[in-house]
């Protein structure tokens, strides 16, 4: 799945209004300054500055609040500019120098730069990223945390079509409609790759953001999903998530990608983050934010005082 999930003001299916971004203000990469969406806190500065950035979606708002405070508990000022966009956008910000530090994800941003990248194992991916990231950036050590692009079913389509499997998905192609944020319908984890690396093509796509994916799956409105592997709705609604044997869509380990400009005055604390954060505690997170509507600051927070960071 393309990096843009969960929330949502409602089901469109005939027309799909983008969502706002939730920095305030026309301009996405205006920086935020209420309480939830990050103001610049209460730090001196004595250790420097940075711009944090994220993509529109809430694990990647709080991945971008975990490194804000985990900066700020080194001195240094933060300004956040979350929920900017798509990879496709977030990524012309960065290197535009809008911001200076972004959560991605391995598998996912080695399939942005090398769209004929083969690896798929984690230790394998992350050195090939190395590899591929555009001069003036740079990438620190990647976390055991994963979160990866899955395609997901509900069990009564998973029982009638005997479905296990992303491949079990071909004999169904007539009548199979997949839901998945816009961009899916053009990338190589997505329906690209699913004609490539499997043989399927959709009978139809639906470009839905957040959780429009979710609850058209849950209607019976899409019969196959793009949902990520720590979404809540997933265990929530009994989905079942297809085995991918192909590794199309790889892993994907977090990890912070910077300005090489900024990554000295930001690489201790951020290696310590990716050091103590799995993928059991991301998706704890991610359900206390999403599901339970505890605010994302406050989870961060807790969890670095947990680890030992704040």
């Amino acid at each position: 799945m393309t990096r843009t999930r969960f929330l949502a003001a409602g089901l469109l299916l005939a027309a799909v209004v983008p969502l706002a971004a939730c920095g305030g203000g026309s301009d996405p990469l205006a920086p935020a300054t209420s309480a939830g969406a990050g103001s610049t806190g209460g730090s001196t500065g004595a250790a420097g500055s940075v711009k944090i950035g994220s993509a529109d979606f809430p694990e990647a708002a709080l991945l971008g609040e975990i490194y804000a405070q985990a900066l700020e508990a080194k001195g240094m000022t933060v300004t956040r500019q979350f929920n900017i966009g798509s990879r496709e956008t977030y990524l012309k910000a960065i290197t535009g120098g809008e911001v200076d530090v972004l959560a991605e994800y391995t598998g996912s941003l080695l399939n942005f730069y090398d769209k004929n990248a083969k690896v798929t194992q984690p230790d394998e991916v992350y050195s090939a990223l190395q590899k591929v990231v555009p001069q003036g950036l740079t990438v620190l050590d990647k976390s055991a945390a994963e979160d990866k692009n899955s395609l997901a079913v509900t069990k009564d389509t998973a029982s009638q079509w005997s479905l296990k499997a992303i491949p079990d998905l071909a004999a169904h192609q007539a009548e199979l409609t997949i839901g998945a944020p816009p961009e899916f319908k053009t990338r190589q984890q997505g329906l690209v790759g699913l004609k490539s690396v499997y043989n399927i093509t959709p009978k139809e796509f639906r470009p839905l953001q957040s959780q429009a994916t979710v609850e058209a799956l849950k209607n019976g409105q899409v019969k196959a999903a793009n949902i990520f592997s720590t979404d809540p709705s997933i265990s929530a609604n009994g989905f079942v998530v297809l085995d991918d044997p192909a590794s199309l869509f790889g892993s994907d380990n977090v990890v912070p990608l910077v300005r090489s400009e900024k990554a000295d005055s930001v690489k201790a604390a951020l290696n310590a983050v990716s050091a103590k954060l799995d993928t059991t505690s991301l998706a704890d997170m991610v359900k206390q934010v999403v599901v339970d509507k505890k605010d994302t600051n406050e989870v961060a927070k807790t969890w670095l005082a947990s680890a030992g960071l704040a």
